[in-house]
């Protein structure tokens, strides 16, 4: 496996906002990975604590969940997010998108950064890891080459049921000529830009559609920023300390973990739903999503 990006592929990520086809994991370490996963599911369908399982596979699993925090370690994932970020690393969020096969679960047009209180920061990266084949069947993301250069654009809300996003929010007008597919064979990844237009398309294969997307951020990203945001460190140092530092969860689904994983929804909740005209569930807490 490569260490860093290479300079092509720096270049490609610099001009376009993305890169994709970033060697993770072997094969048999995305099988191992995946069957973690899915025992997971079977184990734990339920949840904890009053909330469903999706929302921690959705919303800041890595603090709740030690696969989600180890995977987000990855020395592999962290080489190639260091060639853009630097030697100093957080790991803001970490996210499961989970389309079933044969589903018309998708993602619309949108911009990372847009609702996460980061203001245009350069200094977020999305590394997205496949666990399964994501072909263009299977709805692989979609990319707008460039797109990043700009700032963060009008989204609107749409509330669809099939939509991944949080609130469905979507950008409009986009012209779908310009778009660039990023399939992804199991154990590779794509990075891509806080600014950059993307969105994925149906699961049409017979099989799961398994992502795993990690928000890295530098100690830099909130200097400035009012209110208070928590990150997990991952590489280097945090001397900015504008992030509440985390460290990971001690166990699963632990009772200080839990009372942690409330404590930081409550304090991103107003950040996160800002503007939303409609219940926004998956930051709403337990007594609005029960």
């Amino acid at each position: 496996m490569p260490e860093n990006l290479s300079p092509e592929q720096q270049t490609h990520y610099e001009n376009h906002g993305y890169v994709c086809n970033v060697p993770v994991f072997c094969a048999d370490e995305v099988a191992h990975l995946r069957d973690k996963i899915e025992t997971l599911e079977a184990q734990h369908h339920a949840g904890a604590n009053g909330q469903s399982l999706n929302q921690y596979f959705r919303v800041n699993g890595h603090v709740v969940i030690p696969l989600l925090a180890e995977l987000a370690r990855t020395p592999a994932i962290l080489d190639a997010v260091e060639t853009i970020l630097g030697e100093n690393l957080l790991v803001w969020s970490v996210e499961l998108f989970i389309k079933e096969a044969n589903t018309e679960k998708t993602v619309s047009w949108h911009q990372d950064i847009t609702y996460w209180g980061m203001g245009e920061t350069n200094d977020e990266v999305t590394a997205w890891v496949a666990l399964s084949d994501v072909t263009e069947q299977a709805g692989c993301m979609r990319f707008i080459p460039g797109s990043h250069k700009n700032g963060i654009v009008s989204h609107e809300d749409t509330q669809d049921e099939n939509n991944l996003l949080s609130r469905g929010q979507q950008i409009a007008g986009i012209d779908e000529n310009n778009a660039v597919a990023g399939p992804l064979k199991p154990g590779e990844m794509s990075l891509h830009h806080g600014r950059c237009f993307h969105a994925s398309g149906p699961n049409r294969s017979d099989d799961r559609r398994i992502g795993l997307a990690i928000r890295y951020v530098t100690p830099e990203v909130r200097d400035g920023l009012p209110g208070r945001d928590y990150a997990m460190l991952v590489r280097g140092a945090d001397a900015a300390r504008g992030w509440v530092n985390i460290a990971g969860p001690r166990g699963l689904f632990t009772p200080a973990d839990l009372s942690l994983y409330d404590k930081i929804l409550t304090d991103q909740q107003a950040t996160l739903t800002a503007g939303a005209q409609h219940d926004v569930s998956l930051y709403a807490g337990k007594e609005a999503s029960a």
